[in-house]
């Protein structure tokens, strides 16, 4: 068992797959990026949470970090609509307080720790530059923002310019105005945005067993076949 690699397990998977839904597959996970992630803290509102995960999805954004201190993050099917058993989802919540894990997590793997908030003003969203590194993009809750453990370690802030009497918009519409403009200009860059051939493996594999019924089963079934 030890020794059945990634490819094999996604060829014998394969066999139960149609063709058609292979090519989406693969086709999607070529526009996947782990240069850009988004990171949620404390979200409760689930018509918002849910909305975050699809413009996610939309956007290409493979991975979504999920901090629960003292909210507990849930999905409104309704809005999400499936899309999060696409996304490679990340949980910190087993601690008092997380949120510093979830940062150490981020900067060990050389992501930028960016604060999007009104409150301070660093770099606009059109202006946020891109080239820098691998960024973590920060969200709080709607009504108390990101805390001051997010706000004490961030490398940079970053803030949506507004001109009416609101001070922010809410955060699944943060997110997805973020996403559009940052995602949009990384795949008109020459940055290297892709996954790596290891990284579409895992993550084709993955999405293998979600869309095959039983996989669990016919996996350990092709394991005793090698053994």
């Amino acid at each position: 068992m030890e020794n059945i690699t990634n490819k094999e397990l996604i060829e014998y998977f394969k066999t139960f797959i149609t063709e058609q839904r292979l090519n989406k597959m693969e086709k999607i996970l070529s526009l996947r990026t782990r240069y850009l992630t988004v990171v949620l803290e404390n979200i409760y509102q689930p018509h918002n949470a849910s909305a975050v995960l699809r413009s996610c999805d939309g956007f290409g954004i493979q991975d979504v970090h999920i901090i629960e201190n003292s909210n507990s993050y849930r999905v409104n099917p309704g809005v999400s609509l499936g899309t999060s058993q696409w996304l490679s989802m990340h949980n910190y919540k087993k601690e008092k307080e997380n949120s510093i894990i979830a940062i150490k997590a981020l900067k060990k793997k050389g992501y930028r720790i960016i604060a999007t908030t009104p409150h301070r003003e660093d770099q606009n969203l059109e202006d946020f530059n891109l080239p820098k590194g691998k960024i973590a993009l920060f969200f709080g809750t709607e009504m108390q923002g990101l805390s001051d453990t997010v706000l004490e370690n961030a490398d940079e802030f970053m803030r949506i310019p507004m001109y009416g009497f609101v001070e922010s918009f809410n955060i699944s519409v943060s997110c997805a105005l973020s996403l559009h403009d940052l995602s949009h200009r990384l795949r008109q860059s020459k940055i290297d945005w892709s996954l790596s051939p290891e990284e579409k493996e895992g993550v084709l594999l993955e999405w293998m067993r979600k869309s095959v019924n039983n996989a669990d089963s016919l996996e350990q079934e092709f394991y005793r076949s090698q053994a």
